[in-house]
């Protein structure tokens, strides 16, 4: 069942309905059967939007903030999907921040990509990937609260750092978009620890503290572990 049977038109209710009805399957086994042109277009449409907004986006509460929407279970396609009709529907009232598997680099590796060229093709692995790119990375609710997927950068001394990056962007393998994306609190941390592992260091309190200062904020709200 196709969500349009004609693919130069999108019908967006019909749409949001049918991907709504995987709910309804327990396991989640049902797979919506939308053409590659409709996810295209969704895409296109999205990041549209996307590219309208700021990068750094200023909101009022209450808002749920996330990232990682995709490489988390079997049906990442039907979850995207559904967040982008979302946000085409109501571009002023549903916001999507970028996450780190929203990259390219690492959701070909973890499950995306492979979901992608099995169901449809390549080519539409790499129009989601086109319109991640357009993804805001960061938010301040009611001028209060810092939302990011990851957490604080090093290199981030003032707000304007984030309005002024340019998109489309990859997310490089270091840096303010990679931080922003990967970085984690550590408790046991003071400063930042740059010694590990891990593509971003891990900050500690008493950085938290000093940004939060700096910035007249209350607290960070982010959602990377």
């Amino acid at each position: 069942m196709s969500a349009d049977s004609n693919d130069s038109q999108l019908n967006l209710e019909n749409l949001i309905q049918l991907l709504l009805e995987v709910r309804e399957y327990h396991p989640s086994s049902k797979m919506i059967n939308m053409s590659e042109n409709e996810i295209k277009t969704l895409c296109a449409k999205a990041t549209e939007i996307f590219l309208s907004q700021p990068m750094l986006l200023e909101l009022k509460a209450p808002f749920k903030i996330g990232g990682d929407y995709v490489d988390r279970g079997g049906q990442s396609l039907e979850t995207i999907c559904l967040l982008l009709a979302y946000k085409i529907k109501y571009p002023d009232n549903f916001f999507l921040l970028r996450g780190n598997h929203e990259c390219a680099a690492i959701n070909r590796i973890y499950g995306f990509y492979d979901e992608c060229k099995r169901r449809y093709s390549i080519k539409l692995w790499k129009s989601f990937n086109e319109c991640f790119n357009c993804l805001p990375v960061a938010a301040i609710i009611d001028m209060k609260i810092f939302c990011c997927h990851g957490g604080l950068s090093p290199e981030l001394q003032s707000l304007e750092q984030i309005k002024r990056i340019q998109r489309p962007t990859d997310v490089p393998d270091s840096g303010l978009v990679c931080d922003l994306l990967w970085t984690k609190p550590d408790n046991d941390v003071k400063g930042w620890n740059e010694n590990n592992a891990s593509i971003s260091p891990r900050f500690g309190v008493d950085v938290v503290t000093q940004f939060l200062y700096r910035h007249k904020m209350d607290l960070i709200c982010r959602s990377h572990q």
